[in-house]
């Protein structure tokens, strides 16, 4: 027997975080043999991969059947804050008990038939004649498939020496996050966030990026910040200090943390890149979640968007093992792409360019326009989130357009 069927799946996936889990529960419940792969022990799973905010919004619980009791509070607006005003927006949403909802995504995956493999971090992927065939992982075991899913994050292990991946430094960002009780979460002069998910923007405080308070339930609250250190966060950025150091400027600054303590045990930590990217697959590959990038570049949620990665792999894999013939060529496979654009973050590029720009403004601007969104009625703020330009453009000043010049200019280099 060959090499590449003594261990064989229809599908290997390396990784198990939301796109990587979603993509073995979709392939799993159609009757494909598929392995996941995992770097993290089982018994600790995910200690070291815990590090998203959860904020996630009815669509996504709905539309992939995840339950109640890995959701620690649902909320029902969005609060956006500047240095010195707000705007309020009712919006229900959730926000996840993450390693539960991944240990969820798991167990569910088991269930339907997914083979997971703690402790496999995967290496390299395994070449034969010129085609990729399969992985290698935790050192020198190997197993083979007729497509391999690389679902390593901001790692992208595979997708790098596979020429899929074109994730760039520049474009990392990094946050950092506590889980606190004691928050006063309807504090005087400030929104109530009593059920809400709270993003501000302030240099003073998140540098070319935004920080946020997630409403747990009780008096307890997610409370973090990220940037990208680009030209905006050296330009608002005060020397010497670190990611951790403007959390606690924050924490220490902000009335509502006065009497607020860190949960102990609850300190996470993540990075995802914000960037257009240029391939998805090719022969018998593709990369999903936040390997291709997929993480909103405006507002920094990411589940959904990760979900629907997997799920678009999934249904693009069995497209190609349902056909007349199997075909996983990178042809059959940019179908995956297709979906990607069209159906899991479509108008990708405008809305890194609304995010450049509303990262870039100076604080003064980003009073203005939190104050601006609050004259525009909720159908043109749909709009304008979806990248309407006739509904952007309400809330573009001629003072604007200087900057929106720099911003441009600024991609195209």
């Amino acid at each position: 027997m060959p090499n590449s069927q003594q261990d064989h799946f229809d599908v290997v996936i390396a990784g198990a975080g939301p796109a990587g889990a979603q993509c073995a529960r979709d392939l799993a419940r159609r009757g494909y043999d598929v392995v996941v792969l995992e770097a993290e022990s089982e018994d600790e799973f995910p200690r070291q991969s815990n590090k998203s905010t959860g904020g996630t919004f009815p669509a996504m619980l709905s539309s992939f059947g995840i339950p109640d009791d890995v959701v620690m509070n649902y909320t029902d607006n969005v609060v956006l804050e500047s240095p010195t005003d707000h705007f309020v927006q009712y919006q229900p949403g959730g926000v996840l008990d993450f390693p539960k909802f991944k240990r969820f995504l798991v167990k569910d995956g088991q269930s339907a038939g997914a083979e997971y493999r703690f402790s496999s971090r995967v290496n390299k992927p395994l070449v034969e004649n010129g085609e990729l065939v399969g992985v290698q992982y935790g050192g020198s075991n190997e197993v083979y498939g007729d497509i391999v899913v690389d679902a390593t994050g901001p790692a992208a292990v595979l997708s790098k020496q596979v020429g899929v991946s074109t994730l760039e430094r520049k474009n990392q960002a990094i946050a950092i996050e506590y889980e606190m009780d004691g928050v006063d979460l309807d504090h005087d002069g400030y929104a109530d966030l009593t059920d809400a998910m709270m993003l501000r923007l302030d240099h003073d405080i998140a540098p070319g990026g935004y920080s946020w308070i997630f409403h747990t339930g009780g008096d307890t609250a997610k409370v973090g910040l990220c940037y990208l250190q680009n030209d905006a966060f050296r330009k608002y950025a005060t020397d010497g200090m670190r990611i951790d150091d403007y959390l606690a400027y924050w924490l220490e600054s902000d009335p509502r943390f006065e009497n607020a303590e860190r949960i102990a045990g609850r300190h996470h930590r993540g990075s995802a890149h914000l960037q257009l990217p240029e391939r998805l697959s090719t022969d018998n590959f593709m990369a999903i979640g936040d390997t291709v990038p997929t993480v909103d570049p405006v507002w920094g949620e990411g589940i959904n968007a990760c979900m629907k990665s997997g799920r678009a792999a999934a249904i693009t894999a069995d497209n190609c093992f349902i056909a007349n013939e199997v075909d996983t060529s990178a042809a059959s496979l940019s179908a995956y792409d297709d979906r990607w654009h069209t159906e899991v973050a479509p108008k990708m590029r405008i809305r890194l360019l609304i995010s450049h720009i509303l990262y870039s403004a100076p604080n003064d601007r980003l009073d203005t326009f939190i104050r601006d969104l609050g004259r525009i009625d909720a159908d043109e703020l749909e709009s304008a989130d979806s990248g309407s330009i006739r509904s952007l453009s309400k809330l573009v000043h001629l003072r604007d357009i200087p900057l929106i010049a720099r911003v441009i200019l600024a991609s195209r280099t």
